[in-house]
């Protein structure tokens, strides 16, 4: 999953100052201090790297199409990046671990002074959906990831669901714990709770739109967060 071969360093590059080959063994040939002295141009080969990963998937995606459209030589993709796993590797743990702080954030919003639980239920999925368009492009590496998880090695997908998916499902279970010990829910299992309502509303939107590449009209989302909260609630609300 590494690229072999490499063609001559463009000359209005900079950087591409030896021959544009990867590094053997997965090494990175630049040192640190170089590294370091480029910030400018390490986010702007993630910034490409997540649209390319994003359009044409992990197999598919080329060094040669990253730089491109990052502007830099492939030499300078090295200089960052050991190969395109781990540059892979790079943006897709950078965007789970943004999208996952940004639903804690979302969670701690709506769910720590609940007014009222179904309503603050339904505005919190609402918010956590919304999450779709505004992370559009760390949605479509996750596409990517579901696509061809047999592709991509388990050390890397690991990787991901320990930052993304696990984190944010941590929280949700917190959350459950704590509704239950303040009488808001009856949860046996805050972890399978959490599970469920995930399910119920983020998932039930997300997974028929791929992950916002086909979006679903804003009045349907309304319905499907609406009665997913209900069902939740048949099955976890406190007796009043």
């Amino acid at each position: 999953m590494t690229e072999q071969t490499a063609p001559a360093a463009r000359p209005a590059d900079p950087d591409a100052t030896t021959p544009d080959a990867a590094p053997a063994d997965g090494a990175d040939a630049a040192p640190a201090t170089a590294r370091r002295g480029m910030p400018e141009k390490r986010v702007a080969i993630a910034r490409a790297a997540r649209t390319v990963f994003g359009r044409e998937g992990f197999t598919r995606t080329s060094v040669d199409a990253i730089a491109a459209e990052a502007g830099v030589s492939k030499r300078t993709i090295y200089n960052h990046f050991a190969d395109k796993e781990q540059l892979f590797r790079s943006v897709i743990l950078e965007g789970a671990t943004t999208v996952a702080a940004t639903q804690a954030q979302i969670a701690d919003r709506h769910l720590r002074k609940i007014v009222d639980l179904r309503t603050d239920l339904v505005d919190f999925g609402l918010e956590r959906v919304d999450s779709l368009t505004t992370f559009a492009e760390h949605w479509a590496l996750v596409r990517t990831i579901e696509a061809e998880a047999l592709h991509i090695r388990p050390a890397v997908l690991e990787a991901w669901q320990d930052a993304g998916p696990r984190e944010t499902h941590r929280v949700l279970t917190h959350w459950m714990a704590e509704f239950a010990e303040r009488g808001l829910l009856v949860v046996p299992d805050p972890a399978e709770a959490a599970r469920m309502l995930n399910l119920l509303t983020f998932l039930a939107v997300a997974q028929p739109t791929f992950y916002g590449a086909l979006p679903m009209p804003a009045e349907r989302i309304s319905e499907v967060v609406e009665h997913g909260v209900a069902a939740f609630l048949a099955v976890y609300g406190a007796p009043e």
